[in-house]
């Protein structure tokens, strides 16, 4: 590990509670702002921070050295079934800023790549570090929402850099607010795309999607058609429909619960992700609520209610469904072991399932990994038919 043999340059932490917290700069010298969220992780730090649920958010690392095993090289042909992609969630960083408490100046990636600071400075993403991040986890913990600014001193740029949509809003001076808009444009793919040969084909509605949710339904030998989140769904043929992932608040998201609406008309299976299991849960008539600081991290406990069987999920959320307001053959699927919260759904008539949680699990336990794969098997079933 480097030692800094150099002045560092100084940055900020604006709290909208009224605190200012001092630190190092790391990444790049431009100003940001967003939700103050965390993660547990002592790696993944790289997939966390392309990961598009965290779009709008600062991601406070609690573990305390991040950055020791740099960030993987980008190549590779098809970069994201390549092995080589392995580390990315999405093709760029998407978290407004980090904050770590140590981070390494140098580093070393079996991939060839490179360290975290110079990542971030050449995708103009500012960090902080030396805080105390398990004591300003305290804090998130504390206040919700909690909102943050990283203010550098003498910031190369003084506006903060207006990258996607929804930034446009924020843009005077206020905290960017992923629950206060429409995210999904920022994130969602514009065109339809095919990705891998299987037989079996998945239409993927894109909220923000994880690669790793990609790789997995290829490595089950389904060929996967990402549909932006605004298509007209009637036009497109699937044998099985996933919901992905994405930022944002569930009843923020356009048009797309009333489109969900009409697949649950057809028999055709579904799969709700994260933000994709809220909007299956509002398509079928459930409420959603805000749960305090939100379910974040890689060591959230669910069980299954029908086997009482436990399992470790990756998660980072906000939202969950509302008990007692599921309709009829609608049934809570797992639930959180540490509050009760509902963490997953069923449909008892036809095949429709959702779940909080990652089961691609990248980062984070795989204990889940089971979902995507007897999803895909259902789906290559009603093929057969």
């Amino acid at each position: 590990m480097k030692t800094l043999t150099h002045k560092y340059k100084k940055a900020y932490l604006e709290l909208s509670n009224g605190e200012r917290l001092e630190g190092r700069l790391i990444g790049a010298s431009v100003p940001t702002s967003g939700e103050m969220v965390f993660t547990t992780g002592m790696v993944g730090y790289a997939e966390s921070m392309t990961d598009p649920s965290y779009l709008g958010q600062i991601l406070v690392f609690s573990f305390a050295l991040i950055g020791n095993y740099g960030i993987p090289a980008k190549k590779g042909g098809d970069f994201i079934l390549s092995e080589k992609s392995v580390g990315y969630e999405s093709s760029s960083i998407k978290t407004q800023g980090i904050i770590v408490s140590t981070d390494f100046a140098d580093c070393f990636h079996h991939h060839g790549g490179t360290s975290l600071d110079e990542w971030m400075k050449k995708e103009n993403i500012p960090g902080i570090a030396g805080l105390d991040t398990r004591h300003l986890v305290q804090i998130i913990r504390s206040k919700k929402p909690l909102f943050g600014r990283i203010v550098p001193e003498k910031p190369e740029i003084k506006k903060e850099i207006i990258k996607y949509p929804y930034q446009k809003e924020t843009a005077k001076g206020g905290y960017n607010n992923p629950s206060a808009q429409n995210m999904l444009p920022s994130v969602s793919t514009k065109k339809i795309k095919v990705i891998g040969k299987g037989k079996t084909n998945i239409a993927l509605v894109d909220c923000g999607v994880k690669w790793n949710i990609i790789r997995n339904l290829v490595k089950e030998d389904c060929k996967v058609t990402v549909v932006p989140w605004d298509a007209d769904f009637s036009k497109v043929k699937a044998d099985g429909w996933l919901l992905s992932n994405g930022p944002g608040e569930p009843n923020n998201t356009g048009d797309l619960n009333e489109r969900v609406k009409t697949l649950l008309k057809g028999d055709v299976p579904i799969l709700g992700i994260c933000l994709g299991h809220q909007i299956l849960a509002l398509a079928s008539g459930a409420k959603t609520y805000r749960i305090g600081y939100g379910h974040r991290g890689h060591n959230q406990p669910v069980y299954n209610t029908t086997n009482k069987r436990a399992y470790m999920t990756s998660q980072n959320h906000s939202y969950a469904i509302k008990p007692g307001s599921m309709k009829p053959n609608w049934k809570a699927w797992f639930l959180n072991a540490n509050d009760g919260s509902i963490e997953g759904i069923y449909n008892t008539k036809k095949y429709f399932r959702g779940v909080q949680f990652h089961p691609e699990a990248s980062s984070g336990p795989n204990d889940t990994g089971w979902i995507i794969t007897e999803f895909c098997n259902e789906c290559k079933k009603r093929k057969k038919k």
